[in-house]
């Protein structure tokens, strides 16, 4: 990371974005909970910012007194080496602290946070930390890791308040409907060799990872084709028509359990209006729109769709090796359009390989040969999940654009769909 004012900006808009997030959204909307896996608004804020405290303040700013011992208890996520954590499914019955108290600790870290930004540590001291076990640590790293954690966080706050507000039978928009322009291409196919790659960020690079897509490695690939786009709505809509979801030989065995028990037809927040087909989104109910990305979808429904078409998802190596050399470009939260977009059909590589929807691949989340988790507490970021969960690339129209790259690797367990995620097909060359 560059010289420490380089670093105070990106902190500054970071914490700016968070906090701009929310401005259409009432106290009532900040504090309830729709499922135990998601979170409310307020506790996305303050978690946030006791991740700068714990983990940065509480050891390298000289002086700093918490702003309430409660709030580790509180607003501590999973991190069990850090103490006393309030249950995840709970978090909704958290009326107090109340809001105007969360944002007095933003505000008390943030002041923190700027006195920190002005001494010599930030500007490349290399600050001894007890939390880590005394291993030494660049405080610049740790200061941008928070930063990509306060961004993965502005993309849940989105996921988790569009799940909360398609709760409510009147449907309200949380920001205004924009129209979709374009039309999907017909499916096309990129070929590629393969052979033995190398896949995973670099140690060596300036730019950020995280531990778990790390160390850079070699990897052999068979001949492979991948789709040029995602598969569309009207693709889904064709699925769904023939019998998709009430076929048993397309699934996998916990799939189609999951399917029977939750009777899914169609993907998350589509709803049935007349002859047709709705979706809810963070723009409120809006008619499906036929070339845009389908999103919302389990990676069981995405294994049966793959199935039914006769092809395969792709593996995460395969999606990394076919990005690479493209540029971070697309729709991201950045952009303010709230839902997935059809793809353009200019240029060259995938389209929509960034942004629009999360990529479901074949491939299970697991440590890469020689993978080492990060010192300390840091190491509950990442590691601990490596069980259950499938690797997801490219992300979404709700990602922050600084927060992507071709070796970022998210995960999730095959059941959930409130994410915006969606798929791409791929088939043996």
């Amino acid at each position: 990371m560059a010289p420490s004012a380089s670093l105070q900006d990106f902190y500054q808009s970071v914490r700016q974005q968070t906090l701009a997030l929310t401005e259409n959204l009432s106290p009532e909307d900040m504090v309830v909970q729709s499922m135990p896996e998601a979170s409310p608004a307020k506790w996305h804020l303050a978690h946030t910012s006791w991740f700068f405290e714990h983990f940065i303040l509480r050891e390298h700013c000289e002086g700093y007194r918490l702003f309430d011992e409660s709030f580790a208890h509180l607003f501590n996520s999973y991190y069990h080496s850090a103490g006393e954590r309030h249950p995840r499914p709970e978090r909704g019955l958290l009326t107090r602290p109340g809001l105007s108290a969360v944002l007095e600790y933003r505000a008390h870290v943030d002041s923190h946070m700027h006195s920190l930004f002005q001494s010599e540590k930030v500007a490349g001291e290399k600050a001894t930390s007890k939390d880590l076990r005394r291993a030494k640590v660049d405080l610049s790293q740790l200061i941008e890791t928070g930063l990509h954690h306060e961004m993965q966080h502005q993309e849940l706050l989105l996921t988790d308040v569009l799940h909360l507000l398609s709760c409510n039978p009147l449907a309200p928009a949380l920001y205004p409907a924009q129209r979709s322009t374009g039309s999907a291409s017909d499916l096309q196919w990129l070929a590629f060799e393969g052979g033995l790659v190398e896949v995973g960020a670099d140690e060596g690079a300036d730019s950020f990872s995280y531990d778990c897509e790390k160390p850079r490695h070699r990897f052999f690939l068979q001949p492979f084709k991948i789709a040029r786009r995602p598969v569309s709505n009207a693709e889904w809509l064709a699925f769904m028509v023939d019998g998709g979801y009430n076929n048993p030989l397309l699934w996998l065995a916990d799939g189609w359990d999951t399917c029977q028990r939750e009777q899914w037809q169609a993907p998350l927040y589509w709803r049935r209006q007349g002859e047709g087909w709705q979706q809810f989104g963070l723009d409120g109910l809006q008619a499906i729109d036929p070339a845009a990305p389908v999103c919302h979808i389990s990676y069981y429904e995405a294994d049966a769709y793959a199935r039914w078409a006769g092809k395969r998802l792709p593996t995460e190596q395969e999606w990394e090796y076919s990005v690479r050399g493209q540029e971070v470009a697309g729709n991201f939260l950045e952009s303010a359009r709230w839902r997935p977009q059809p793809a353009a059909h200019e240029g060259e590589g995938l389209a929509q390989a960034y942004g629009d929807v999360w990529e479901w691949t074949s491939s299970p989340y697991m440590a890469y040969p020689g993978f080492r988790p990060a010192a300390g507490a840091l190491q509950e970021y990442n590691g601990k999940f490596m069980a259950n969960q499938f690797v997801l690339r490219g992300g979404s129209c709700v990602s922050p654009r600084r927060q992507l790259r071709a070796s970022y690797r998210n995960f999730f367990f095959p059941q959930q769909r409130w994410q915006f995620t969606g798929l791409r097909l791929a088939e043996d060359g």
